[in-house]
């Protein structure tokens, strides 16, 4: 959802522009504070904190903005700052952290990034429902060549075609596949 279709349905209705809020990025938002309290919050402390981030988003995103980008970016980073708050909350009421509680800390920042995992499963969602798209046998073919980088001659022989109508269906597989990932907003 972008900043623009935000603010549009927020004027229309906050109610309903909340929901669809929630309903795209739940799941972004949940992994997010998973990864980032695992070790030292229980369900309903992790569940609360993805409430309490919803609830910044909605009262805290200026709708008289003029950002028209997508607003993953925005609700990410209020996402791992609430989580990192909640963190630092949760094991000063503690007294102290655990060893795996530490360790995961430590690590926290280091090692995952979860908004590029995030963007890079989208991509690839995306790229798969594009190849879908293409149709039989165009889909088979170009998932065989370059996922399972099988030879033209393999292919024709599982389609049982000629390995010529194999490339030159691949090529233009490919340049159709293009196009539609480029009308996507992806790039290769």
């Amino acid at each position: 959802m972008t900043g623009t279709e935000y603010c549009k349905l927020y004027k229309k209705s906050p109610e309903e522009a909340y929901d669809k809020l929630f309903e795209g990025y739940c799941d972004y938002v949940y992994a997010i504070v998973y990864n980032k309290l695992r070790s030292a919050a229980s369900r309903e402390d992790i569940e609360e904190c993805v409430s309490d981030i919803f609830a910044d988003v909605f009262f805290g995103y200026d709708t008289a903005s003029s950002f028209s980008g997508d607003m993953k970016g925005y609700i990410g980073t209020v996402a791992k700052r609430r989580a990192i708050n909640a963190f630092h909350s949760l094991t000063a009421r503690a007294g102290h952290m655990t060893d795996d509680a530490e360790e995961a800390f430590m690590n926290m920042s280091a090692d995952t990034d979860i908004e590029a995992d995030s963007d890079r499963n989208e991509t690839r969602n995306i790229l798969i429902a594009k190849i879908n798209e293409l149709g039989e046998p165009d889909s088979t073919i170009i998932l065989q060549k370059y996922y399972y980088e099988r030879s033209s001659g393999e292919i024709a022989k599982r389609l049982s075609m000629k390995a010529s109508a194999v490339r030159m269906r691949a090529s233009r597989a490919l340049e159709r596949l293009k196009v539609a990932l480029a009308d996507a907003g992806i790039t290769l």
